[in-house]
């Protein structure tokens, strides 16, 4: 191919390079990685996690030393061991938006209070796998209504973090 005959790039920079407002100066296959954490680290970032097992085994403590900060719920010391320990599970989510270096992040933690606590725990997971399935039900209904909502709020469980107590005797 001769001189004339070879395509000008208005680009003088190497392939891939940003130019220096930040974009890139062309559309390729190769910048869209760039365009898609852009627009990820822009819009942030859902997490669901939950927290199941019996009261004491440090559910709470692991959550705030991890994102540190009081992402759990707050339990109060309470003189009568009665009210300390729920007499049913209550799952409760607490939702934060944290941000850190730019990057944010709503955080959900969901508790399951009380897990594991009772005398007979024969089928004590039964209302743990309930509310995954009714979250997972409620984000495939949102998801082939013919009106979709624009962002459709993900309240699916996507880690479960199970606590086993240390004598073993669950």
């Amino acid at each position: 191919m001769s001189e004339s005959a070879k395509p000008h790039h208005p680009n003088p920079q190497g392939k891939g390079e940003k130019s220096h407002g930040g974009d890139f100066s062309y559309v390729g296959i190769d910048a869209i990685l760039e365009q898609m954490r852009r627009k990820a680290m822009k819009k942030g970032f859902e997490l669901n996690l939950m927290v199941v097992g019996q009261s004491g085994l440090g559910k709470s403590t692991l959550m705030n030393t991890l994102f540190k900060s009081k992402v759990s719920r707050n339990k109060s010391v309470l003189s009568n061991p009665e009210e300390r320990i729920p007499k049913t599970i209550e799952i409760k989510s607490i939702s934060h938006d944290i941000e850190e270096k730019g990057v944010r992040m709503k955080l959900t933690v969901i508790d399951t209070p009380g897990f594991g606590d009772q005398i007979n725990n024969e089928n004590c997971w039964q209302p743990i796998m309930k509310f995954i399935n009714d979250q997972y039900e409620a984000y495939l209904q949102e998801e082939i209504n013919i009106n979709r909502k624009k962002r459709i709020p993900d309240s699916r469980v996507h880690c479960c973090i199970y606590f086993i107590p240390p004598t073993g005797h669950w």
